[in-house]
């Protein structure tokens, strides 16, 4: 059973930093993707940033430069470094786990993240305002 648990979330002044986790575990995919959606309130979900098996990451413009991912596979863990964080920033923030080519860009034009990623954490909520 694939089982997904967020952790790092919390409040922080705009312009501060953020380090979200996220541990899996119940899955032993070679190829898979792994990702970070957000979803403020009264909002749809929106993919924040994804990377595949081969390392390639993929991020929304919005957090482009500010925001990394990564993963370590050694502890079944995935990151999510948020920098100079902006109110627009808030919303409560999921891991997510697709199998096989990441879809995110898929995603960004529109399409459903339920269609692509089947397994999903609880989310962790990140609050940013002064």
């Amino acid at each position: 059973q694939v089982k997904l648990v967020e952790s790092g979330g919390g409040s922080v002044q705009p312009g501060g930093s953020r380090r979200l986790s996220c541990t899996g575990s119940g899955y032993r995919y070679i190829a898979h993707c792994m990702a970070w959606f957000r979803q403020a309130p009264g909002k749809e979900r929106e993919g924040v940033a994804s990377i595949d098996s081969d390392g390639r990451t993929n991020y929304a413009d919005s957090v482009m430069g500010r925001f990394t991912i990564s993963e370590d596979n050694s502890k079944n863990t995935l990151y999510l470094q948020m920098n100079n964080l902006k109110p627009e920033d808030t919303a409560m923030y999921y891991c997510a786990l697709q199998r096989g080519m990441c879809r995110l860009s898929r995603v960004f034009a529109g399409d459903d993240p339920f269609t692509y990623f089947g397994f999903w954490g609880q989310g962790t909520q990140v609050t940013v305002s002064s």
